[in-house]
């Protein structure tokens, strides 16, 4: 009786513990996981490599919240992380086009186009990137708007036009979402 006093407690916290290990390891510190459903019959092979481009087009008339697709990004590359997949075979693309390209932009550029507002996204485009999500940029945008590089984040590519990119990594494989 005296052992599972101490043992439980241990068992427990133990658990937590690993839990707690487990969410300081997922690749984007600010997002969360898809939940577990027991018996899925469907569930990411950590043996496949997941090309996945996902196509964000928006108007730019309002940027002021976080962009709503990028949390969604980052939970999906959290879930892939939590279920084994390995980062070699998280091959994940973000094409920015319409207004969207403009989440891109420096907090100051940001700023000076958004009446003095901060740009919501920086910290989340910077985790993603950090995990390996590749943001292209539309470069018919970039002139269109008006927008000088240097005004761009550094994880931000710019690519000739956005139709192009995706036309080229649907031939890659990528399988394209959104738009």
């Amino acid at each position: 009786m005296k052992i599972m006093k101490f043992l439980l407690p241990a068992l427990l916290a133990t658990g937590l513990l690993n839990t707690v290990l487990a969410e300081d390891m997922l690749p984007i510190s600010a997002a969360d996981v898809a939940n577990d459903y027991p018996g899925a019959l469907l569930t990411p092979d950590p043996n496949t490599e997941y090309k996945v481009v996902f196509d964000f087009a928006m108007a730019d008339d309002n940027l002021d919240d976080p962009y709503p697709m990028l949390p969604l990004v980052a939970r999906y590359v959290n879930t892939l992380a939590k279920l084994g997949v390995p980062e070699k075979n998280r091959k994940i693309a973000i094409v920015m086009h319409q207004g969207s390209g403009l989440i891109g932009l420096k907090n100051a550029e940001f700023k000076a186009r958004h009446n003095g507002k901060d740009n919501p996204n920086i910290e989340l485009i910077r985790q993603l990137h950090a995990a390996g999500v590749e943001f292209h940029l539309c470069g018919q945008g970039v002139l269109a708007r008006e927008v000088d590089e240097a005004d761009l984040l550094d994880e931000i590519q710019v690519d000739f036009w956005a139709l192009t990119t995706l036309i080229e990594l649907g031939r890659q494989g990528y399988v394209i979402l959104g738009g």
